[in-house]
């Protein structure tokens, strides 16, 4: 029998709606298959994560290529006192005691944070703790608090990069966290100090200590992974440690019996479906031989945890949304569509009482449960340059290349023309296809490098005040409300609380 969280075949209805919490959350373990509270009583996380917050991503907030160029971009065009006063309005304006409320009034008990070493550590002073990295974490962490939410600490930038794409803000496709054993060491380092802050916080859930690694050998994760439970149990042996897959979290057919040196520790896997993107494989309508394949994908990556009965946390899945800028009258067959891939998926979950954080909560407009509204001072002056990002293609999160195939066919030609084809599959294959891997190369880190002071022009003579206004743009009265998605949510909150 699959070991799973908890598996009941008929949903349960309780604690709904969601009742007020004492000021102490019960801290979270791990007991088999299940998360559960001090008292032993199964508990279900049903969330989101804030990315693009204090980890920033190209698609989230609309700026081309890495953070740490627009970063640097922005400091040279109008000075670094101007650009930190941007970037901190933006980090706060992003998650506010309003988002909080209205997170938890969908039934929602968890969110995942995202961060980037970075706000910890600088690459030229490492091993230093900046303590102004606490400043928003902690701050969120209490507003959700309030709230009766749980949070869990995604370190989703490691130093060199933990894996080959731009969310881990190295700017190349190369995984050097695996090629130098000091960026390790690094991290091990900064969740020593994050454990020593967070250790007696009971409203973490728990530490999700490195997004989506691509560690080629499939082996150095593994011996990582064993340094980095011993370091952190050393300082806190309480909270649950939620380790990510190899392969962007969807591969844990390499870690053998390594389970059995962890202890409070549960797996995290990324369910995306590929019925909830552009260039699905074929139009979704929730066939049977479609539930199958979606059945498939989800269950082989939970395969190791299920034959050795251990804990499996979603830790990222969701569909993309067509826009109305971009797709016109498609837009809303398309979101029905993609709402029909949504249920299905979470009839899934459902079906095994799995705890999940949906990717995402807040964006500018393409996958956030809350989205940055057309006619706020961000949106409005950026549209020119965010319907040319588009037409360009130049993020790789659900990207829409009709414009521009004809750019990047012959290059993809000539590649097979030349390259015999058992040398074309370079890891992370099957992940990256041939053709992915061209254009995250091309397209995504070259052409969008072109880009960023363009970005960062748009920002030219602007005084504080208006510098405020425009990180206001991320506010959630500034934005718009995702009803179809957070109904589903707050629907199924209800079947399985």
């Amino acid at each position: 029998m699959r070991g799973n969280l908890g598996r009941r075949d008929t949903p349960s209805l309780h604690n709904w709606p969601p009742q007020p919490l004492s000021p102490a959350m019960s801290l979270l373990k791990v007991s088999g298959t299940k998360l559960v509270d001090e008292a032993g009583n199964e508990v279900v996380l049903r969330g989101a994560g804030l990315g693009g917050w204090m980890n920033m991503e190209n698609f989230i907030s609309g700026y081309p290529g890495c953070e740490y160029q627009i970063r640097d971009a922005l400091a040279q065009t109008i000075g670094q006192e101007k650009s930190d006063f941007f970037f901190d309005k933006f980090l706060e304006y992003f998650f506010l005691e309003d988002d909080a409320k209205f997170f938890s009034t969908l039934g929602l008990n968890c969110i995942r944070l995202p961060f980037n070493y970075h706000h910890f550590e600088d690459d030229m002073n490492p091993r230093v703790l900046k303590e102004s990295g606490f400043k928003h974490l902690d701050r969120v962490i209490e507003l959700c608090a309030a709230n009766n939410i749980y949070t869990i600490l995604d370190l989703h930038t490691a130093p060199g990069g933990q894996n080959t794409d731009w969310h881990s803000d190295h700017g190349g496709h190369i995984a050097n966290f695996w090629n130098h054993k000091d960026f390790q060491d690094r991290t091990i380092w900064l969740w020593e100090q994050l454990a020593a802050h967070y250790k007696d916080n009971k409203w973490i859930a728990g530490y999700n200590p490195l997004n989506e690694p691509t560690d080629p050998t499939h082996t150095r994760l593994v011996a990582f992974y064993n340094r980095l439970h011993t370091a952190i149990r050393a300082v806190d042996p309480a909270h649950v440690i939620f380790l990510d897959g190899n392969t962007f979290a969807s591969d844990f057919s390499h870690f053998g019996d390594a389970h059995k040196n962890w202890d409070n520790t549960a797996y995290s896997i990324h369910d995306y479906s590929s019925f909830g993107f552009p260039k699905a494989p074929e139009a979704y309508e929730g066939t049977e031989a479609q539930g199958r394949r979606m059945r498939r994908s989800y269950e082989k990556k939970r395969e190791w945890m299920d034959a050795r009965g251990l804990c499996v946390w979603n830790g990222e899945w969701g569909p993309v949304y067509a826009r109305k800028q971009y797709d016109g009258d498609a837009t809303d067959a398309i979101n029905v569509t993609r709402y029909h891939v949504l249920k299905d998926q979470l009839a899934i979950y459902n079906h095994d009482r799995l705890s999940w954080s949906i990717w995402l909560y807040k964006d500018i407009g393409f996958q956030g449960m809350v989205h940055v509204a057309t006619t706020t001072p961000y949106m409005t002056l950026f549209e020119k340059f965010l319907a040319k990002k588009h037409r360009l293609a130049v993020d790789a999160w659900g990207a829409d290349d009709t414009a521009v195939q004809h750019v990047y066919k012959p290059l993809i030609d000539h590649i097979i023309e030349e390259i015999p084809e058992g040398n074309r599959n370079l890891y992370p294959h099957p992940v990256w296809r041939l053709s992915d891997r061209i254009t995250r190369l091309s397209r995504n880190m070259l052409v969008a490098e072109f880009l960023v002071k363009e970005w960062a022009d748009h920002f030219v003579g602007k005084s504080l005040e208006e510098l405020d206004e425009i990180a206001a743009s991320f506010k959630f009265a500034s934005c718009n409300k995702r009803e179809g998605l957070n109904k589903i949510l707050t629907d199924n909150a209800k079947l399985v609380a």
